[in-house]
């Protein structure tokens, strides 16, 4: 009996050590793949958050999302792109973000209507930007207002084609209206009684034929101007010559030159380009005619190229009154005319330089102007050379 019982209180301890040895090991078993468990859902939040973070900041469309206290929760880089905020916005309140009044009277109509669609602001600073907003209220089951969800779309270049496009018409119609006038006022003086002189006869209808020519010069401008926009012309580009065809087009212009009292000189090389020689033949006979045409009378243009590495530089220089700076800048935009009154008396359009800047721009090239006030003025543009096959 006693044996047993010394048994009986030696193994009852060894098992209680053994029991809580165990447990221990099953206690820190269990917390390790608690921490594991906590470890792996921290990981994919964070993981979930920069994924979130990367699509939004992939977005072309800026976006901001406010608490119920209008404070920044999240805002896109596109966002602090549009607005031009630095540092971090998240927690700071929404005027102190952007400080836009507006913007602020868009999130108030939001949570009192529950979205706003197609809100249209322009944003303040250089440079005109306009954008559209989009926002709507978040709420609970109890309406109570839980954040706002605002998304940003860049209008300005739209707002820029617009205005381009507005102001594209306005000037067809004033070139249009002009000679079209001038042939109805002179045809209802004819059909008045004007006939029956033949001097004022023939006059009148001299005067007639000239504004139709130069309703048929705009419309064929037009015409080519939105071919080449776009992109319905088709260009044989091939190996050509520049020598051959600076020669031709000086002799084409060696008469109206001589009219003008002006020494028309070929400076040009014989270089090999990659090019539609029609075309090219437009941009320099266009270039060529503008230099004779305002140049001034009794004064040298010279026509020239060389080499500009991959290039060949061809430039059109006169010694005339030259253009002033803010000229230079806009003279190759549609219908700019530097002097309207003497561009209209000379027979042009508005429209050559234009054409002249996308037919070099098909061709791989770009086409620039250098001019000081009565400096004269040096035209240039670009075209690559032909490497050797």
């Amino acid at each position: 009996m006693l044996p047993a019982l010394i048994i009986c209180l030696l193994v009852i301890p060894a098992l209680h050590f053994w029991w809580r040895a165990r447990w221990r090991v099953e206690q820190e078993k269990h917390q390790a793949q608690l921490a594991e468990r906590d470890r792996r859902e921290l990981t994919t939040a964070t993981e979930t958050l920069a994924q979130q973070d990367a699509l939004f900041d992939s977005m072309i469309e800026g976006v901001l999302v406010l608490d119920e206290r209008n404070a920044v929760r999240l805002a896109n880089g596109a966002f602090a792109e549009m607005f031009q905020t630095t540092g971090v916005l998240r927690g700071r309140a929404l005027l102190e973000a952007v400080r836009s009044h507006e913007l602020e009277e868009v999130v108030n109509r939001a949570a009192v209507e529950g979205r706003v669609v197609d809100h249209e602001m322009q944003l303040p600073g250089p440079g005109e930007r306009w954008l559209q907003v989009c926002a709507a209220a978040v709420t609970n089951q109890e309406r109570r207002k839980l954040g706002t969800i605002l998304v940003f779309h860049d209008l300005t270049r739209l707002k820029r084609l617009e205005h381009t496009r507005q102001e594209f018409v306005a000037n067809v119609s004033h070139e249009l209206r002009t000679p079209l006038s001038h042939i109805k006022s002179y045809t209802e003086t004819l059909l008045g009684g004007a006939k029956d002189d033949p001097e004022v006869f023939n006059r009148f209808l001299q005067t007639i034929e000239r504004n139709a020519g130069r309703l048929q010069l705009l419309i064929e401008d037009l015409l080519t101007i939105s071919e080449l926009e776009s992109g319905g012309v088709s260009f044989d580009l091939r190996p050509m010559a520049l020598l051959p065809l600076t020669e031709k087009i000086c002799d084409d212009f060696r008469a109206r030159a001589q009219g003008r009292n002006v020494k028309l000189e070929n400076q040009a090389s014989d270089f090999t380009v990659r090019a539609d020689a029609g075309r090219i033949e437009q941009v320099i006979t266009n270039l060529l005619d503008n230099a004779i045409k305002y140049g001034g009378n009794g004064g040298r243009v010279l026509l020239g190229t060389k080499a500009a590495g991959e290039f060949v530089e061809v430039f059109v220089q006169d010694f005339g009154p030259g253009l002033a700076p803010e000229m230079s800048e806009r003279v190759f935009e549609r219908f700019y005319r530097v002097d309207k009154a003497r561009s209209r008396d000379a027979g042009g359009t508005g429209l050559g330089l234009s054409i002249v800047k996308h037919i070099v721009q098909v061709h791989g090239g770009r086409v620039w102007v250098e001019s000081a006030p009565g400096q004269g003025a040096k035209f240039s543009f670009t075209l690559p050379i032909q490497s050797p096959s």
